[in-house]
This record gives structure tokens, C-alpha cells and sequence, in this order.
């Protein structure tokens, strides 16, 4: 629990220092998305922030999302194995930079962070019962962005890396730049 509220205080944070940094509401240097896959492994939302007033450079993001996972459990009494889907809050935290032209709406992501897990699972098989995991995460994305903010998107490559293995991943992303 006390991860969660660490968690909840960085977002807090992060969403303030964009806040305060932003003089112009036409910079298009913040992005909300919807994530499918990628760091938050199944599906997050996230505030993307550059740290300079350029819409292009280096930035983060911060997200909230879940995994459903198969939770087996061996019952010696009945001598049996039986299963239970169970919903997983993950927190994808990055650094990422963003290479392109000044004037393009096309950029070049490149990004490495910690993915939290509300609790501990395999990236492969999700069998693991401990309660937290902590999980490598990076990416390679296109980022499709309007120059005067509104609608865009992001694919690309986006590999989990925990426990000695490193998960090839994809995600695919829709949101708005303001």
C-alpha cells in the first residue's frame, strides 16, 4: 500500500511541474494516451511532458493501468490445481526523448523506465504470488503529433525486461497533444 501512495505523490508531482512549466497554451509540449500494450503491459493511461518548452527532446511519462492474470492455487485437501483471473494495477514510469524537426509532425521516440506492478507476476507465464515487482521497460515508438496540438498517436517497439528475460512487446497508442 505504501507503494501506491509513493506512486500517487510522484503523479501528483509530475502533474504539478507540467502545470507550472506550461507559458503558452499552443507549446503542444503535453500528451494524454491510451496505451494498448507497452510498458504498462496490457493497457494504461498516461500524461506524456517535455521539460523544455519544445514539443520535441527529453520528457516523461507517467501512467496508471492493468493486467488480468491467471492466479493457480494447489488445494492439498482436494488434491487439485484450480485457477482465478485476477486484475493487476501497473504503474509504466519513463524517460523518453523525442528526435525530429522542429516544424514536423512526425517524431522518433526513444525511452527507458520502471514498469510497478501491484504485485508480483512473470512477464512469461503470471504464476508468481509475491505481493510487488518492479519491471524494465523501454521504447521505440513513431509519434504522429499536430503541430498546433489535437489528436495523434504512437507504434511501435516496446520491450518488458524482469526476471533475467527481456519480453518483446508492441503498443499501439491514441490520444490528444495540448
Amino acid at each position: 500500500m505504501k507503494s501506491i501512495l509513493v506512486i500517487v505523490a510522484l503523479l501528483a508531482n509530475f502533474l504539478s511541474f507540467a502545470q507550472s512549466k506550461t507559458t503558452s497554451p499552443t507549446l503542444n509540449n503535453t500528451s494524454f494516451f491510451a496505451e494498448l500494450g507497452g510498458p504498462g503491459i496490457l493497457f494504461s493511461a498516461n500524461i506524456d511532458k517535455r521539460f523544455n518548452k519544445s514539443p520535441l527532446g527529453l520528457g516523461g511519462r507517467i501512467g496508471l493501468g492493468f493486467v488480468t492474470t491467471d492466479d493457480w492455487t494447489y488445494d492439498p485437501i482436494l488434491g487439485y490445481t484450480y485457477s482465478d483471473v485476477k486484475s493487476i494495477v501497473t504503474v509504466p514510469i519513463q524517460l523518453n526523448y523525442l528526435f525530429g524537426k522542429p516544424n514536423s509532425v512526425s517524431a522518433f521516440e526513444v525511452g527507458a523506465g520502471v514498469t510497478f506492478t501491484g504485485r508480483k507476476i512473470d512477464v512469461f507465464n503470471y504464476n508468481d504470488s509475491k505481493k510487488t515487482s518492479i519491471y524494465g521497460n523501454a521504447s521505440f515508438m513513431y509519434r504522429r503529433m499536430p503541430k498546433d496540438g489535437g489528436f495523434s498517436w504512437r507504434l511501435g517497439f516496446t520491450p518488458i525486461i524482469g526476471n533475467g528475460y527481456i519480453q518483446p512487446s508492441g503498443a499501439v497508442s491514441i490520444g490528444y497533444n495540448f
